[in-house]
């Protein structure tokens, strides 16, 4: 099966840095693959890269065989790749359903209109009460963004992320700062999304990593380590060595 999103010999460099270096990678329909590797390996920009955020120095990405490596942000997003970053990019004195409905209309070419009261917008309203339905997110519609805990906050940006309608979900660091105890609900609502919606994500929480993904790519320094199922990586030395430590050895 082809993949979904590709990059070839993707290299990027910020002086005499290199933050991603000759980098190959290979993403399927419906997958669950996760991007470790220790601070400072190039995760983070390599997601700014297959975005849009940043453009590479060298090589190339492509979206369902599309070479989308000059492509703008908003190009990508009406493509179908979405992402979030590691700090949420939230409307903080709106609603949480005010907020989706804001989405769900710059999906549907209706921002322009957003002055009028949310409640002339049916079907966006229809469609974000069901997704945050979706996400258990539907007893705090009408609470203010600012007013949720952390861990509700970032399901709340996966939620604007899916009111985009995405092909290909980037996560990056989805349970930065949430609460253990929050954060293996918001993988578990993640790990229902629906096989429609690829997902690719960063994280630094291996129990939450080994737990999600089918798939698990290692960088270090800009390159990629190793890939592999998570057993694989789990009992490979070089991951050990690099950056699980003994924590997997079985």
């Amino acid at each position: 099966m082809p993949p979904v999103l590709e990059t070839r010999k993707l290299s990027k460099r910020f002086g005499g840095f290199i933050a991603c270096n000759d980098v190959s990678l290979n993403i399927q329909p419906g997958a669950r693959h996760a991007l470790i590797g220790p601070n400072g390996a190039g995760k983070t920009t390599l997601i700014n890269l297959l975005s849009g955020f940043l453009e590479p120095g060298a090589g190339e990405v492509f979206l369902r065989g599309e070479n989308v490596t000059r492509l703008a942000q908003h190009r990508r997003v009406k493509r179908g790749l979405v992402r979030t970053f590691q700090i949420n990019q939230l409307f903080a004195e709106m609603t949480v359903l005010e907020s989706v409905v804001l989405s769900t209309c710059e999906r549907l070419g209706l921002g322009w209109r957003w002055w009028q009261p949310v409640e002339n917008h049916v079907h966006a309203v229809s469609e974000a009460t069901e997704l945050l339905s979706s996400l258990h997110l539907l007893d705090v519609a009408q609470e203010k963004v600012r007013s949720l805990p952390y861990g509700k906050r970032r399901l709340i940006e996966i939620a604007l992320a899916l009111a985009s309608k995405p092909q290909i979900l980037l996560l990056d660091e989805p349970a930065a700062g949430v609460p253990a105890s929050e954060s293996r609900e918001l993988f578990e609502r993640i790990a229902r999304l629906p096989r429609d919606v690829t997902i690719l994500l960063i994280e630094h929480d291996m129990d939450l990593v080994f737990r999600f993904a089918e798939r698990i790519t290692v960088m270090v320094g800009g390159a990629l380590l190793a890939e592999d199922v998570p057993e694989v990586i789990a009992n490979d030395r070089r991951v050990k060595e690099v950056y699980l430590g003994e924590a997997h050895d079985a």
